[in-house]
């Protein structure tokens, strides 16, 4: 029996912050969304659970138990006007009916409407409830959602677009209450989903929706979720590659489906994207994630199981044991069938897409609780144990004294990913120091968390900076911040180009990782050096319990600002909540002088150092005067598009000045020195 058995829910990168499938650089360019949709994948009619016959008497006793997933909708109030509006049959309502498709495969036709990208992108979600139902020995799944979407565009909507994998075909859509409207589907072409291609349901409203509003809907929808590598095998892949990179399907085998981005498996909505086309598939990914991190997300899951139950659920990274009911408690265990259930209350879904796995094998956890792992292969977990001792004084000191959860792992084939304190990845025999850099990073999200992306992902990369810095010294912890940032200075505005400087986002509102992670990073980096290393650790320890800190996006300067006694809302207005660029320094001038001492004789000198910054936020740095023999430092403070100046004493004669040591990124150079030739 397979150790792990996954449903999972969740965008291309992971968390806001998992791995990413890396495009493939296309052979021919990719489909538009006009151009003909392949085949969609053959049906599967929803499966219900396997009873036994029961003798039809006239008058029935009513059923025992419990019921844990009812495909009917709510129906009309008596007397409601609503109900009187609704369409008697499906093709009334707009519903398509099973039928060959011109390829001879079974689906709904296409139908033929016109939906923009700008109402496609006017969507948004605030409020999923999700029963999920899976028949994993047969491949079915089948989904009754509730959920709630806003009007973010500028005009009204008339119609609501919404996207499922074109596997999976849409049987009801409707207003949750109200006047009803009808809804037709087809296909378009979109990188957002393996396939390469999503299911498109478009409901006709009664009214139009205002601008800010906002609507409850209903639907179901059912079919299978194959494995399916086309986006990128369309793109010049080898089958091989494209299955190690999207592992998303529903099987007795396996099953994962990680959501917008790699498999649509719950209603999503945007504008089509590809592969190939730079990096517009993951910045929709992110700015989803972005967008619709307010939302509530509540799931019942239900699986009907041939053989051994399921073990565990992991959702969002929250792990739920199922309880499980066998059908016939006398079947031996391989052929026995039953129904597990698990169910997720209502959470904010955070930066993230919806992460569900599902496991048979129960969790072996290691000595110390730091990990708790799903695995079939004996003594591999050992070496992984040992590589998180190696990490765990690192992030005692930082962090605090024990984690916040343990670090979940499941051993699966296939690209990494995770999910905060959930980790997906094939485990592998590698020696414990080989482990340790990913163990720093994996177990950063067992000790800190927040619903904020710049601090979930920046603290996990800041302590990876810190981990090198203390093995291997202070400057090889610098020169690997400089090789993350250096990519930064592409992506950030160069406001001294006018028009075309581009445009960045704040660490508040980021949606791509060089943004929320790499920044991010080097935000963490340069407020060592502003407050102490210790303000920053004890803030860290502070606000990762401090929940009323985590609601505000000014909750962490507050809580730093207590912590280290400074004011910090310079530096946040800068590099937080807005997005000034980078600076750009430069040595202005520098004017050394002998220092008279009160017997009128020279005593050391006097170096003032002038800096200039043509960049937009403002920067503090380290000014160092050098000689031969001594070295002196003192740290400035320069606003931007502004010129400071600082005077230093030296008690040698000067040679050289200094201005940064890499620790503040910049536009270009972030080193600046002078050879200083005394008069």
């Amino acid at each position: 029996m397979k150790a792990f058995v996954a449903a999972v829910l969740l965008g291309v990168a992971g968390n806001g912050f998992g791995q990413q499938t890396v495009p493939y650089t296309p052979p021919e360019k990719a489909p538009t969304q006009t151009e003909a949709a392949p085949p969609a994948q053959s049906q599967q009619a929803p499966v219900v659970p396997d009873t036994a016959t029961a003798p039809v008497t006239s008058d029935p006793a009513p059923p025992k138990g419990k019921v844990i997933f009812e495909r009917q909708e709510t129906p009309p109030v008596e007397g409601d006007p609503a109900a009187a509006a609704e369409p008697a049959t499906a093709e009334a309502a707009g519903e398509s009916s099973s039928q060959p498709m011109p390829d001879g495969k079974t689906g709904p036709p296409d139908a033929v409407v016109n939906v923009s990208d700008e109402e496609r992108e006017s969507v948004m979600f605030t409020a999923y409830d999700l029963d999920l139902h899976l028949v994993t020995a047969k491949s079915a799944v089948e989904a009754h959602a509730n959920f709630t979407v806003r009007n973010d565009g500028k005009v009204a909507l008339k119609q609501i677009p919404l996207q499922v994998s074109s596997s999976l075909e849409w049987e009801t859509l409707r207003v949750r209450s109200g006047a009803v409207g009808g809804f037709v589907q087809h296909r378009i072409n979109t990188d957002a989903d393996h396939t390469g291609v999503s299911r498109e349901a478009v409901l006709t409203l009664a009214e139009p929706l205002a601008p800010g509003a906002s609507i409850d809907l209903t639907a179901i929808y059912s079919g299978s979720i194959p494995q399916s590598g086309e986006r990128l095998e369309r793109i010049g892949a080898p089958t091989d590659e494209a299955a190690k990179a999207d592992w998303d399907q529903v099987s007795a085998g396996g099953t994962a489906l990680r959501g917008y981005g790699n498999v649509m498996w719950y209603p999503v909505a945007g504008a089509p994207v590809f592969l190939g086309d730079g990096a517009k598939l993951f910045d929709s990914v992110g700015r989803a994630k972005l967008r619709q991190q307010g939302a509530t997300v509540k799931l019942r899951l239900t699986v009907e199981y041939t053989g051994d139950a399921p073990d565990a659920a992991y959702f969002n990274g929250r792990r739920e044991p199922f309880a499980a009911v066998s059908d016939n408690d006398d079947m031996p265990v391989a052929q026995g069938k039953g129904i597990a259930t698990a169910e997720f209350s209502a959470t904010p879904m955070g930066f993230r897409g919806l992460s569900l796995f599902l496991t048979e094998k129960a969790a072996t956890t290691t000595d110390g609780a730091l990990i708790r792992a799903v695995t079939d292969q004996d003594g591999v977990l050992q070496r992984y144990a040992e590589a998180a001792a190696k990490v765990q004084p690192l992030l005692m000191d930082w962090l605090g004294t024990s984690p916040l959860q343990p670090l979940d792992v499941l051993d699966h084939e296939g690209q990494p990913f995770e999910d905060d304190a959930l980790l997906v990845t094939p485990l592998r025999g590698a020696e414990p120091a080989e482990l340790t850099p990913v163990m720093v990073h994996t177990l950063s999200h067992a000790w800190f968390g927040s619903s904020h992306a710049w601090l979930d992902e920046g603290v996990a990369q800041l302590m990876s900076l810190l981990w090198v810095e203390t093995n291997d010294g202070r400057q090889a912890g610098l020169d690997r911040l400089h090789q993350t940032t250096s990519a930064l200075a592409l992506a950030e505005p160069d406001f001294s180009q006018g028009d075309k400087a581009g445009v960045g986002q704040s660490l508040v509102g980021a949606s791509n990782e060089i943004y929320y992670r790499t920044k991010a990073a080097a935000v963490l980096w340069m407020l060592r050096s502003i407050t102490s290393d210790d303000a920053l650790k004890q803030a860290l320890q502070v606000y990762r319990k401090d929940k009323a800190a985590d609601a505000s996006d000014e909750g962490f300067e507050q809580v730093l600002e207590k912590t280290s006694k400074e004011d910090l809302r310079w530096f946040f207005d800068d590099w937080v909540y807005h997005d000034k660029g980078l600076p750009e320094l430069s040595i202005a001038n520098v004017a050394p002088r002998p220092a008279s001492a009160a017997s009128g004789k020279t005593d050391g000198w006097l170096v003032a150092v002038s800096v200039r910054n043509d960049g937009a936020a403002a920067a503090e740095v380290p000014v160092t005067v050098k000689s031969a023999k001594l070295t002196a430092t003192e740290r400035l403070r320069v606003p931007g598009r502004s010129n400071a100046a600082i005077r230093i004493v030296f008690q040698d004669t000067p040679e050289e000045v200094v201005v940064g040591d890499g620790t503040v990124p910049e536009l270009r150079e972030n080193i600046h020195t002078r050879k200083i030739i005394p008069e």
